[in-house]
């Protein structure tokens, strides 16, 4: 019902929507300081804000809430169904080569730009959605409301701010993954570790370390600073550690020291196997250095010990496990600083149904207290929606209708604004197969894709809502 007249309506949106997105994407939205009204800063906010004016040119009700959520809604009905999206962003990081990340560009059907998969288009698609219901005339018994965050990236202090005072609807998707239906979101194992230790002086040694700036992300970048050796010895082992297809180091005299800076590529934490480490690269280069047995060496061989570059599923640390329904977990050693005095750092894990207490965070902590670390952090357990589920069949036939494919439920390790809302399932934008980048260099979106999503959407509230 209604599926000819969605197909009409959208014939001729193509244009409007790469206007609308490239709005949003122009805006550098990732984390700032915080300000009255705008808690993750400048970014965020006015990306916000553009959403809700462009809500508005569209003859839909817009509203901020404190900065920390933007609402819109299609009618005053009871409220049926939640679309959870967010507009904050990672950092661009390096290797944009179609444009750089805030210059939205359109090449062969391709819209390019930092969020412009993750997540801002499918947020234009959703509310392309809306206004295609409400210019269509198609008479509504619920309302829905578009629900767009600003701290998705950085531990969704806004949506767990805005279901603090507001029910959860009886519905709820986020077009924040893929196609078809994401019912399972993985676990999260992403605890903080460190030690101490009394001011070093012995030589050679790391006097200093820096790793990734994000937990979710696979750091592209890592530097260290190593006393007391010579530049060929440094140079000598980059060649031993044999990673030139995939890791850069550039090592240079400063000061008293020698100055490496270790460059791979980003990739989402959860997939750790599309990008390239620099933070576990640079350990694994310094592990081979002939440094003195003192503290912070001790610690740099353990951490290459439990997290060896190239092993994304936790086998060395000795937490591997997988399941027939939410596959293997996957390991992303992302943040790491280390001086002096001591270290500190943290992982990114995405643990499967099979995954417990017991054998994960138990594991680590008792392996990691060995060599001398303290671990904190719990585990977040998997969120699962069982595929049987209604709600889940009528997405399926909403997917199935517009996309031509066979719908299916996928398991996924990223984790969505439904990761803890029950009955919530991630639920597009991208079509299955595409390569959006999204988190690395060159992020896009398939415009003939998301379009295509929009109808999706559209259809979804009829389902629901009419």
């Amino acid at each position: 019902m209604h599926q000819q007249a969605i197909h009409d309506y959208f014939a001729d949106k193509e244009a409007l929507l790469i206007a609308s997105v490239s709005r949003l994407v122009r805006i550098d939205s990732t984390l700032g300081p915080a300000l009255p009204g705008k808690p993750f800063g400048e970014g965020p906010a006015a990306a916000l804000e553009e959403l809700l004016a462009l809500a508005r040119e569209w003859g839909l009700t817009g509203q901020n809430l404190d900065g920390y959520v933007g609402t819109v809604d299609l009618n005053q009905q009871e409220t049926a169904l939640h679309i959870l999206g967010h507009l904050d962003v990672v950092d661009p990081g390096e290797g944009w080569t179609v444009t750089s990340a805030f210059q939205p560009k359109v090449v062969d059907g391709l819209l390019y730009g930092r969020g412009a998969d993750d997540d801002k288009g499918p947020v234009v698609a959703a509310l392309l959605a809306m206004k295609a219901v409400k210019d269509l005339g198609i008479p509504l018994k619920h309302n829905v409301r578009l629900i767009a965050g600003t701290d998705e990236e950085t531990g969704f202090r806004d949506v767990k701010w805005y279901y603090s005072t507001h029910p959860y609807a009886p519905y709820t998707i986020s077009p924040d993954a893929d196609f078809p239906i994401i019912n399972i979101e993985k676990g999260h194992y992403q605890p903080t570790f460190q030690a101490t230790w009394p001011q070093e002086t012995a030589l050679p040694r790391v006097s200093q370390f820096t790793g990734g700036p994000r937990l979710n992300m696979v750091p592209p970048k890592a530097q260290a600073t190593v006393l007391g050796l010579p530049l060929e010895t440094v140079e000598a082992a980059v060649q031993t550690l044999g990673l030139e297809a995939e890791i850069s180091f550039a090592c240079h005299q400063q000061g008293e020291g020698i100055h490496i800076l270790c460059s791979g590529q980003n990739s989402h934490g959860s997939t750790p196997e599309e990008g390239h480490n620099a933070q576990t690269a640079l350990v694994s280069l310094l592990a081979e250095l002939p440094l003195a047995d003192c503290p912070s060496t001790r610690a740099i061989h353990a951490l290459h010990a439990f997290f060896p570059h190239g092993d994304h599923t936790g086998q060395a640390l000795g937490i591997a496990q997988a399941d027939d329904l939410s596959g293997h977990l996957t390991l992303a050693f992302t943040m790491l600083t280390l001086d002096d005095a001591g270290c500190q750092g943290r992982f990114d894990s995405r643990t499967p149904l099979c995954g417990t207490d017991e054998t994960i965070r138990q594991v680590t902590q008792a392996a990691m207290a060995q060599a001398g670390f303290t671990v904190q952090g719990e585990i977040d357990l998997p969120h699962h929606v069982p595929a049987d589920s209604p709600f889940l069949q009528v997405l399926a036939k909403c997917y199935e209708m517009y996309s031509g494919r066979k719908s299916q439920c996928l398991a996924i390790g990223g984790g969505t604004y439904v990761h803890d809302i029950p009955g919530g399932v991630a639920f597009g934008a991208s079509m299955p197969g595409f390569v959006s980048n999204l988190h690395g260099p060159d992020e896009r979106v398939n415009l003939a894709d998301l379009l295509t999503a929009a109808k999706i959407y559209a259809q979804v509230i009829l389902e629901l809502c009419a």
